[in-house]
């Protein structure tokens, strides 16, 4: 079974382990839609360059729940997905260290950019 012929629409995880996603898709270039991901309690570089190099990914998940982030928790998470369109929702308010960093780097069709909600910043979190 190839990538194309699964349908991945939630992985159901709410609270989850350092790196438990970490290169999870990484370079599936077919891959057009992320799944969604309602995790709400993050550990550190959980989500870490799960879709790097995605370059067919169009569509990321609707939003990333998470109002408190971990250290690099979202660190280059579609870093390469040349045709990613919008971002997900980041309704944080509370960061760490590395927390977005690198998040969007490389991809160059995105139309929108996130609101970013949070006032205080930590070291290198965008």
């Amino acid at each position: 079974v190839t990538l194309k012929e699964v349908s991945l629409t939630f992985l159901p995880a709410t609270t989850l382990a350092e790196l438990c996603y970490g290169s999870m898709f990484k370079r599936c270039t077919s891959l057009v839609n992320a799944p969604k991901l309602p995790a709400t309690t993050l550990a550190r570089r959980c989500y870490y360059k799960m879709f790097e190099g995605c370059t067919s990914l169009v569509n990321a998940t609707s939003e990333l729940p998470a109002t408190t982030l971990a250290i690099g928790c979202y660190e280059g998470m579609f870093e390469g997905c040349t045709s990613l369109l919008n971002t997900p929702e980041l309704p944080a308010t509370t960061l760490a260290n590395g927390c977005y960093e690198n998040m969007f780097r490389g991809c160059t069709s995105l139309v929108n950019a996130p609101e970013l909600p949070a006032t205080t910043l930590a070291i290198s979190c965008y």
